[in-house]
C-alpha cells in the first residue's frame, strides 16, 4: 500500500486523468505551485493566469522549445475546483506517448506523480467533500448498471452523509443533556426527563437499522448477483446464456456434454448487474473432463445466488430434478424450456420454486424471465433505485455505533450517567469515521489506493 507523505498536501502534483487511447488526453496539475509548474511546459499567446477558467489554445514545448504538443490548457484557482487547490489541466491529443512525454516535463519542472485516488483525497482533506463523497467517486467509475450509478451519484451528492448526520445529531442531543447533567448534578435544573432521552436514543438506532438494511443493496450494486445456469445436458443451458447475452458465447449442439466448463459473463437485467454463469449439464458419466466439468457445475450452483433450473418440458421432469442436490432454502427459478415441443408443460403442479415457461429458440421476448429474475432480487434487497446503498465499511461502524447506543439505553436506565457518556461519544466517534471526522490515516490510505492514478 502506498505511504502518502506527511506533507502531501503542499507538493504539486501531476497524473493523467483520463483513459489513454481516446481521442483527447487530460494531464491535471494540483497544488499551491501549479502554476508556476504549468507555465515552464507552456507557450502560449496569454499567460495562464489571464484568462482563468477559459481554454486557451497553446503548446507544450520541452527545455529547449522542442514543440510536444499543440493542446489546450485551463487555470482553475482555488478554493472552487475539484481538489480546493490551485487545478491546470492539459488537454491534449490523445495517445500514450503524448500523455507520458508531458507528464515527464511536469515531473522535471517540479511536480510529482500523484498516488492513486490522491486528488480525491485532497478534495477531502480540504473539505470538498467527506468520506462516504469521496468513496462514491469510486463507485462512480465502477458503476456496472444504471441502478448503481443512480446510487453512486446520490451518495455522491450527499444522501448517506445527511443521514448519518441526521443519527449523530441526536446522539449528541442526548450526550450534552448528560454531560449538563454530570457538570451540575447538584444543581436543582429543568432536566429533560429521562424517558424523553431513551426516545432520542431510540430513534438514533431505527435510523441505524435502516441504513444497516441497505447493505445487501449495496452488495448487489457494486458486486453484482451471481446467476447460474444449470440443470441435465441438452436443457438448453448454452441457448439461455446466449439469449440473455444477445451473442453466441456458448457453444451449442445436440450433443450431450458439449459443455465441459463453467462460462462466466457480466450482463444487465432491468438494471440489476448479474454474473452470468454457464455450467455443465449434470449428469453420470465416465469421461474424466465431463466429470471435472460437473465438479465445477456444483461448485457453482452452491455459490450461485440465483439458480436457473433449466428443464426439458417433453422430457420427464423428476428424472431431470433428481441431479440438482440443491440445498433447500437455495432462490431457484425453474425454467421448462421447449415448450415448442409439447402442448403443455404437465409436471408445472409438481414445481415448487417460480416456474417460467418458454421456448429459448422461439421466443420473441425473455421479459417473463427478466420480471421472475427482478423479482427474485427485489424481494432479496428490497431495492427499487435506492439513494442509500452502504458498503460493508459502513456496514461494520454503523452497527457498532448501534451496540454503543444500546448500550446506553441500557445504563441510563440505572442513572448510570458516566457510563452512558462513554457509550455516547464512543457511537458518535464511530459514526465520525463514516464521514471522515474521526478518521485515521491509515483507514484513508486503505480507502484512496482502491482508486487508479489521477482520481
Amino acid at each position: 500500500m502506498p505511504q502518502y507523505s506527511p506533507d502531501a498536501g503542499e507538493d504539486t502534483i501531476a497524473a493523467i486523468a483520463t483513459g489513454i487511447g481516446g481521442s483527447i488526453s487530460i494531464i491535471r496539475v494540483s497544488g499551491s505551485d501549479c502554476l508556476a509548474v504549468a507555465s515552464q511546459i507552456w507557450q502560449s499567446t496569454s499567460h495562464l493566469s489571464a484568462r482563468r477558467r477559459t481554454l486557451t489554445l497553446g503548446k507544450i514545448v520541452t527545455a529547449d522549445g522542442a514543440v510536444v504538443d499543440t493542446c489546450m490548457a485551463v487555470y482553475l484557482e482555488s478554493p472552487h475546483t475539484y481538489t480546493g487547490e490551485d487545478i491546470v489541466e492539459f488537454h491534449c491529443h490523445g495517445g500514450s506517448l503524448i500523455c507520458h512525454a508531458v507528464l515527464s516535463l511536469l515531473m522535471k519542472a517540479g511536480a510529482r506523480l500523484a498516488e492513486p485516488g490522491e486528488f480525491t483525497k485532497r478534495a477531502f482533506i480540504n473539505g470538498k467533500m467527506d468520506l462516504t463523497q469521496a468513496e462514491a467517486v469510486l463507485d462512480v467509475i465502477q458503476a456496472r448498471s444504471r441502478m448503481a450509478l443512480h446510487a453512486a451519484n446520490r451518495q455522491l451528492e450527499g444522501s448517506l452523509r445527511q443521514r448519518i448526520e441526521t443519527v449523530y445529531n441526536t446522539i449528541a442531543e442526548v450526550l450534552s443533556e448528560i454531560e449538563v447533567r454530570m457538570d451540575f448534578c447538584d444543581e436543582e435544573l429543568d432536566w429533560r426527563d429521562t424517558d424523553a432521552l431513551a426516545a432520542l436514543q431510540h430513534d438514533a438506532i431505527r435510523d441505524i437499522s435502516g441504513l444497516l438494511r441497505s447493505r445487501e443493496e449495496g452488495e448487489v450494486l457494486r458486486n453484482g448477483v451471481r446467476v447460474v445456469i444449470a440443470g441435465v445436458p441438452n436443457a438448453g443451458k448454452s441457448s439461455l446464456m446466449n439469449r440473455m447475452l444477445g451473442r453466441d458465447r456458448a457453444i451449442v449442439t445436440n450433443i450431450p456434454g458439449t459443455t465441459r466448463d463453467t462460462l462466466e459473463e457480466s450482463a444487465q437485467i432491468r438494471g440489476i448487474p448479474i454474473h452470468l454463469i454457464d455450467t455443465a449439464g449434470l449428469r453420470d458419466t465416465d469421461n474424466k473432463v465431463e466429470q471435472e466439468g460437473v465438479l465445477r457445475s456444483r461448485a457453482s450452483i452452491a455459490g450461485g445466488e440465483i439458480i436457473l433450473w433449466v428443464v426439458d418440458a417433453s422430457q420427464s421432469f423428476q428424472k431431470q430434478v433428481a441431479s440438482a442436490r440443491i440445498e433447500k432454502n437455495a432462490n431457484v427459478i425453474v425454467v421448462a424450456n421447449k415448450m415448442d415441443l409439447v402442448d403443455a408443460f404437465t409436471s408445472a403442479s409438481e414445481v415448487t420454486a417460480p416456474l417460467v415457461q418458454m421456448s429459448i429458440l422461439h421466443d420473441q421476448s425473455l421479459d417473463p424471465l427478466y420480471d421472475t429474475i427482478e423479482h427474485s432480487v427485489r424481494r432479496r434487497t428490497h431495492a427499487g433505485a435506492p439513494d442509500i446503498a452502504i458498503n460493508s465499511r459502513h456496514y461494520a461502524l454503523l452497527e457498532d455505533a448501534q451496540n454503543h447506543v444500546s448500550a446506553s439505553i441500557d445504563r441510563l436506565k440505572n442513572d448510570a450517567f458516566e457510563l452512558v457518556a462513554v457509550d455516547l461519544r464512543a457511537a458518535l466517534d464511530t459514526l465520525g469515521r463514516i464521514t471522515g471526522k474521526t478518521v485515521q490515516p491509515d483507514i484513508l490510505d486503505n480507502i484512496f489506493h482502491k482508486f487508479c492514478i489521477g482520481k
